[in-house]
């Protein structure tokens, strides 16, 4: 996995003829995680959006560096948003298969993903029977099935409960100790454990 930095110079976002976010700048270097916190309506989701190559700026820059020349920036990252992206009709398995295959890496790491995300035992189930809390954690096993330097989550701990939400600090905490890097829009407290934590980013726009 190669190392990746991010950096953030006055991003302006604009939706609708209205300002979204302005002025906004950061740098994260690897092995390092940034929380974004703020009211709803404050452009946290549209941070992650525009991070990912979603939406288009108004100005400002988005610079990666690492990974080498070659390589674009959307093979670099993992976006996770509101929606899981987690198809009824397939299985718990099928359905992180086919992510495997989507996001370009082999099927090899699938039943670690599994194991992970506590789903191993029920793989073989239809994933439209998952509880909340189930779908919230298949959709991550993403990031441990195919592993990418750059993780983009919004609200990680949505649906889970305090021992998922603990999972997902540990997760987060196991990838920037392999030096990679997390941007998490939420509006929780998170956990990662003694030695790890994450710098904030704090949006007050209200809508």
């Amino acid at each position: 996995m190669p190392e990746t930095g991010l950096k953030v110079e006055d991003l302006v976002l604009v939706r609708g003829g209205q300002p979204i976010l302005a002025g906004v700048g950061f740098e994260l270097p690897p092995g390092e995680a940034l929380e974004v916190r703020g009211p709803n309506g404050s452009g946290k989701s549209s941070l992650l959006l525009a991070l990912a190559g979603l939406i288009g700026l108004q100005s400002g820059r988005i610079d990666w560096t690492g990974g080498g020349e070659e390589t674009e920036n959307r093979t670099l990252l993992h976006y996770l948003g509101h929606k899981p992206a987690v198809r009824a009709g397939l299985t718990v398995a099928e359905n992180l298969s086919f992510w495997a295959d989507v996001l370009g890496a082999t099927r090899e790491n699938v039943a670690e993903g599994l194991a992970a995300a506590g789903l191993a035992a029920i793989g073989g189930l239809d994933a439209g029977i998952l509880s909340a809390g189930q779908t919230r954690r298949l959709a991550l096993a993403r990031l441990v099935a195919v592993p990418r330097p750059v993780w983009l989550l919004d609200e990680p701990t949505s649906a889970l409960d305090i021992e998922g939400a603990r999972w997902v600090g540990r997760l987060i905490a196991k990838h920037l100790s392999a030096g990679g890097i997390a941007v998490v829009a939420t509006h929780l407290d998170i956990d990662y454990g003694d030695g790890c934590g994450a710098r904030r980013l704090v949006l007050d726009r209200r809508a």
